[in-house]
C-alpha cells in the first residue's frame, strides 16, 4: 500500500471556501489560512438553522504503544456517513509537536482516512499552540519580573505553581534552575517545563465558552501563593488582557478537510494522560451547529479520555452524545493477552482471547455513564482474518453490535457497517449519567474513579497528596471535578500491568489546582507532564523535500 504522503498527493483537494458552504458557514465568519485551511470565527455558533446535530464519541480499549487508530475511525466512520447521504462534521484534536516529532508520529489519520494538509496539521498549522505556548510564558516572566522588581504581592519563589511550557518533547528541562549568573539575571528559584499541551492555557481554552468565559478562566487562575500562605491568581498581576491578545485568533476553531471531502474542524490538543485529552468545547459545539451528526474523539482509552470528557466536558459544556464507539485492534487484544511486541504477526488465538478482558472492561465501563457501545474493530493489513472474527463474535456473544472496519485501506467505504450501526443505535440513546456527584469529598471522587473505571481495590494517598487535600479544601475548590494523570497503556497506575488488572491500588502522590481549567490535576504512579524522546525519534526520519513536501511523516 501507498504511504500516507503518497496517497494525499494523489487528492486534489477543494478549496476551503467549498468545505465551509458544505456546513452553511458564511463568508464573513471564515479566516482563511490560504487554500486549504481557515479559521472559523466562534461567531458563526449565532448564526440561524441550528442543527443539533448528533454527538459521536470515538473512544478506545487500552492502546499499544502505537495507537489502535481512534482518528482514522474518525475519519473513515466520518467519510462513511458522508458516503450514505448524511450531514456530517468533524471535531478533533491538534497534534502536538512533541509526539509527531517523537514515537507516537503524526495525528492526522492515515492510508485512505487522513486530513489534508497532513503535513502543515502536523506542524504550526495556524498557530494555536504557539500562541499558547506565548501566553503561558508571558505570565511565567511577569511573575519572575514581579519578584525581582520588589515582590509587592510578597509572592514566595518556593511556592509558584506556574510552569513553563515547551512544544517539545524534552526530558531535560523538567527540573531546573532558573535566574543564575548574578543580580541583574533574576532570583535564583528552582522550576521547570512542562509540554505546551499540558498548560493549563491549553485546557483553559478548550474548555471554554467564549472569549468573555476564556478571559475570566485566565484570571481565576492559581499561580501561586505568598509568604503567610494566601494565594495569588492571575489576576492580580494585570497581564490576562495581554494573555488574551496572544490568544485572539486561537479562540476560533480551525477548518480543514479530509481526503474524501468531509468537514473537519481540528482545535485544542490536551494530553489525555495528563489533562482532559479533548477537542475544544467550542469546536465540538460548532460541529453540532452545523451537521446533523458531529463525530469527536477523546485521547487513548476510555479509562483515560472519555472518563473526562463525560465527568469534564460534558458536565461543563452540556454535552451527551448519542453514541459511544470503542475503537480496538486485534494486535492490542493480543498484547494485553500477553504476546510480545515482537510477536504481533501471525495467529495467536490463545493470547487473543485472554486479551479480551481488556476489551470486556472497556464495555462495563461504558455501560457506567448509561451507554451502550458500538466495538469497531480496526483492521490492520496484515492482521489475521480468524483473530478478527474472534472478536466480532466475542462481540455478538456479549450482545454488543461490532464492525470489523477497513477505512485504512478502502476510505469512507471500509466503515460503512460502522456508519449504518451507528445511525441505528443513536435513535436507541438514553441520556449520560455522570460517575459521580461534584459535592463528594475529593477523595471519594477519586476512589469513585479508581475503583470502578480503573477496577482498583483502593487509593493510597501519599503525605503530600494528603496536605494537597487540606489545601484544596481550605482555598474552597473542593467542589471541582477531578482529571487523573496515570499512565495511559494500562488500567492502572502501573504501566506493567496489562490486560485487565485486579487486586492492585492507586497511588495518588499530588494534586494540582487547576481553578482556571475548572478541574483538580490528580497525579497518580510516575506520570510526568513532559514527555521524553525514545532513543530513534521520529525526527530522524523526517526530510524536506525539493518540492517543499515533508516526507517521512507517517
Amino acid at each position: 500500500m501507498l504511504s500516507d504522503t503518497a496517497i494525499a498527493q494523489q487528492v486534489q483537494s477543494r478549496p476551503i471556501g467549498q468545505i465551509a458552504d458544505k456546513l452553511g458557514i458564511e463568508q464573513q465568519s471564515l479566516l482563511p489560512y490560504g487554500r486549504e485551511m481557515a479559521k472559523v470565527n466562534i461567531n458563526s455558533l449565532q448564526q440561524p438553522g441550528n442543527k443539533q446535530g448528533r454527538l459521536i464519541l470515538i473512544s478506545a480499549t487500552t492502546p499499544t504503544a502505537a495507537g489502535e487508530g481512534k482518528t482514522t475511525t474518525t475519519i473513515g466512520l466520518g467519510q462513511a456517513l458522508a458516503k450514505l447521504g448524511k450531514s456530517v462534521c468533524l471535531a478533533l484534536r491538534e497534534p502536538s509537536l512533541g509526539p509527531c516529532l517523537g514515537m507516537k508520529g503524526g495525528a492526522t489519520g492515515g492510508g485512505y482516512s487522513q486530513l489534508l494538509p497532513a503535513d502543515r496539521i502536523n506542524l504550526h498549522f495556524t498557530g494555536d499552540f504557539h500562541a499558547i505556548t506565548s501566553a503561558n510564558n508571558l505570565l511565567s516572566a511577569v511573575i519572575d519580573n514581579h519578584i525581582y522588581q520588589g515582590n509587592e504581592l510578597n509572592i514566595d519563589p518556593r511556592r509558584i505553581l506556574w510552569r513553563r511550557v515547551i512544544d517539545m518533547n524534552d526530558r531535560s528541562l523538567r527540573h531546573i534552575v532558573l535566574g543564575l549568573g548574578g543580580k541583574l539575571q533574576g532570583i535564583p528559584r528552582e522550576g521547570g517545563f512542562d509540554i505546551s499541551a499540558a498548560s493549563e492555557v491549553m485546557a483553559m481554552l478548550c474548555l471554554a465558552s467564549s472569549l468573555d468565559d476564556f478571559r475570566q478562566r485566565l484570571e481565576n487562575t492559581l499561580i501561586a501563593f505568598t509568604y503567610s500562605g494566601n494565594p495569588i491568581f492571575a489576576k492580580q498581576l494585570q497581564v490576562t488582557g495581554a494573555m488574551l491578545a496572544l490568544l485572539r485568533d486561537a479562540i476560533h476553531p480551525n477548518l480543514v478537510q479530509t481526503l474524501e471531502g468531509v468537514p473537519t474542524l481540528v482545535h485544542g490538543g490536551p494530553f489525555a494522560n495528563i489533562a482532559h485529552g479533548c477537542n475544544s468545547l467550542l469546536a465540538t459545539r460548532m460541529a453540532q451547529h452545523h451537521a446533523d451528526w458531529a463525530i469527536t474523539e477523546a485521547g487513548f482509552g476510555f479509562d483515560l479520555g472519555a472518563e473526562k470528557f463525560f465527568d469534564i466536558k460534558c458536565r461543563l459544556g452540556g454535552l451527551d452524545p448519542q453514541v459511544v464507539v470503542l475503537v480496538t485492534t486485534a494486535r492490542a487484544l493480543k498484547f494485553h493477552g500477553g504476546t510480545t511486541k515482537d510477536k504481533q504477526e501471525g495467529n495467536n488465538l490463545t493470547t487473543l482471547r485472554c486479551g479480551l478482558a481488556n476489551l470486556d472492561k472497556h464495555i462495563e465501563n461504558v455501560r457506567k455513564f448509561n451507554k451502550q457501545p458500538i466495538v469497531a474493530i480496526n483492521r490492520f493489513t496484515d492482521d489475521n482474518t480468524t483473530e478478527l472474527a474472534l472478536i466480532k463474535a466475542h462481540c455478538q456473544k456479549l450482545n454488543i453490535p461490532s464492525a470489523i472496519c477497513d477505512h485504512y485501506a478502502s476510505g469512507g467505504e471500509g466503515a460503512i457497517e460502522l456508519a449504518r450501526q451507528v445511525i441505528e443505535t443513536a435513535h436507541q440513546s438514553q441520556p449520560y449519567r455522570p460517575l459521580y456527584r461534584l459535592d463528594l469529598p475529593v477523595e471519594e471522587k477519586i476512589r469513585i474513579i479508581c475503583r470502578e473505571i480503573y477496577g482498583a481495590d483502593d487509593v493510597a494517598f501519599t503525605k503530600q497528596a494528603a496536605k494537597d487535600l487540606r489545601q484544596v479544601q481550605q482555598l474552597g475548590f473542593a467542589q471541582l471535578p477531578v482529571c487523573i494523570a496515570k499512565a495511559p497503556g494500562s488500567l492502572s497506575d502501573d504501566p506493567n500491568l496489562l490486560g485487565r488488572p485486579r487486586n492492585f491500588n492507586i497511588t495518588v502522590r499530588n494534586i494540582q489546582i487547576n481553578s482556571g481549567a475548572g478541574f483538580l490535576v490528580v497525579l497518580t504512579g510516575d506520570i510526568l507532564r513532559m514527555p521524553g524522546l525514545p532513543k530513534h525519534p521520529g525526527a530522524e526520519r523526517w526530510q524536506l523535500g525539493e518540492d517543499g513536501l515533508i516526507l517521512g511523516l507517517e
